[in-house]
């Protein structure tokens, strides 16, 4: 399973660095900047929600990467910023077994700062949708209000995968 896992963090990063370039700066969202850079950033985890039929893969920037590696995650430290980015999953052509992303739906971001979001609970939520990125008009609350259900793991819902210690680290 831990495998598996990789795997699909592995293709679903690369699909994000593909179906993304550089170029303009996009718009914000819920008047959060749009990260610039964030196809670039390290796996924290990756998941598949049945009840919608999408694929996930949860990045995350140096900051947030480092609480996820060291189990720094309730609360997350400030200049942490969490990325998740969604597909419909499909079925591999050649691999009728495998599920794979699909269409691109949006791309999310939470930013911990807790001073700056004090009144999102520490989080400024944003999200750009479909491979335009345009960003989501609807307003923070929908973000807070799915994110109840874990207010008290910091409002967030990921727990980070497991990744084997480098060697150049053991030393």
């Amino acid at each position: 399973m831990k495998i598996l896992t990789k795997l699909l963090a592995i293709s679903l990063f690369a699909v994000a660095i593909e179906g993304y370039g550089a170029g303009e700066a996009m718009a914000p969202s819920h008047g959060v900047a749009y990260p610039e850079g964030w196809q670039n950033w390290a796996t924290i985890a990756v998941s598949h929600r049945t009840d919608n039929n999408t694929l996930r893969v949860i990045l995350g920037n140096d900051a947030a990467v480092q609480a996820a590696r060291s189990g720094n995650t309730n609360p997350w430290p400030d200049g942490a910023v969490l990325g998740k980015v969604v597909w419909k999953d499909d079925r591999l052509k050649n691999w009728e077994a495998a599920v794979a992303p699909g269409k691109l739906v949006h791309a999310e971001f939470m930013f911990k700062e807790t001073q700056k979001y004090a009144d999102s609970h520490g989080w400024g939520w944003a999200r750009w949708v479909g491979l335009e990125q345009k960003p989501f008009d609807k307003g923070m609350q929908v973000c807070i209000a799915c994110h109840t259900p874990v207010k008290n793991r910091d409002w967030v819902f990921t727990d980070p995968a497991s990744f084997p210690v480098s060697a150049a680290s053991k030393d």
